[in-house]
């Protein structure tokens, strides 16, 4: 069965609904669809968003599902598995067996964090374990910090996160010392961050608190709150699949896009972290809501532009 709409969105997180949102106000015939995957889920709060400061992910995005209904746009919980080119528009494949068209494709699917492999810092990613000082800083500020280094840019976030606390400890782990620069290290100095050398082979937890950071060697440091960036996977199969220009990154391939979000690929757009790796929430509401406005211009200056015959 195939169902015929002028806007299909992939994804239906935060960029993903302000899309929708435009486009069911501008009278679009819009579908929704929603892996219900979204990255920040094992955040207790989302901050930094005006008005919505300390707001619970899961009711953020129920407000956002119960607005887009209210202009008639269409969510449905499946994944899209497959699209293809057809004609004009597009085809997309649902792993629920429907397959649906679409004039216009916006791929909204975000991107998915791997975390480095040490026992027990995935169980407590988004309570102490954190990545995004923006996003948690306040909570945890003065506390001891930790900071584990994934690459060479572990110091940069070391140095980030001396704002909230003075008390760091960065843990170069497996990252080898060559990999840091002369100023890498002055600048640490600076800060009054130490470093220390070894590989990290879990954490100490007491009472379901963050205490520790336990070296291969058996030393423990005490620190409550430990800062470690994931490596960033782009969700990113049905751009390529549709022939997107993508360009390569320290975090990962994204898609060539313009300031409104459309593709290499006319009628293909790409908005929050499906677009780029910075995309935090209050700038992937804004990502959606510009490629809305964008689309539903396109659509209304192609229809008129074919009645008129130019």
């Amino acid at each position: 069965m195939t169902e015929q709409y002028e806007v299909i969105v992939v994804g239906g997180g935060t960029a993903g609904l302000s899309a929708g949102l435009v486009l069911g106000r501008a009278r679009r015939r819009t579908l929704v669809v929603d892996a219900g995957e979204p990255r920040n889920a094992p955040a207790a709060h989302l901050h930094g968003y005006l008005s919505r400061d300390g707001m619970a992910p899961d009711e953020f995005l129920a407000v956002g599902r119960e607005e887009i209904a209210r202009y008639g746009v269409e969510l449905v919980r499946d994944r899209a598995v497959d699209a293809e080119r057809d004609g004009p528009g597009f085809a997309v494949t649902l792993a629920g067996g429907r397959t649906v068209r679409g004039r216009a494709l916006v791929v909204a699917t975000g991107l998915k964090d791997e975390l480095p492999r040490v026992p027990g810092l995935a169980e407590r990613f988004g309570r102490d374990v954190l990545h995004c000082p923006y996003c948690h800083g306040w909570e945890v500020r003065d506390q001891p910090f930790g900071v584990l280094a994934t690459g060479p840019l572990g110091v940069h976030q070391a140095l980030m996160v001396s704002q909230w606390s003075k008390d760091v400890v960065f843990f170069p782990h497996q990252v080898a010392e060559a990999e840091f620069t002369d100023v890498d290290l002055r600048r640490l100095a600076a800060a009054g961050i130490d470093v220390v050398p070894g590989e990290v082979a879990g954490l100490e937890v007491t009472d379901d608190r963050l205490t520790g950071v336990r070296l291969a060697d058996g030393t423990v440091h005490e620190r409550s709150v430990l800062f470690a960036a994931p490596r960033p996977v782009p969700r990113g199969e049905l751009l390529a699949k549709l022939g997107a220009e993508l360009r390569e990154t320290p975090f990962g391939a994204y898609p060539v896009i313009d300031e409104r979000g459309l593709t290499t690929v006319p009628g293909l757009w790409a908005v929050g972290n499906a677009g780029g790796f910075a995309e935090q929430l209050i700038n992937a509401a804004s990502r959606g809501y510009r490629a809305g406005a964008a689309i539903n211009g396109e659509l209304l200056f192609a229809d008129i532009d074919a009645a008129a015959g130019v």
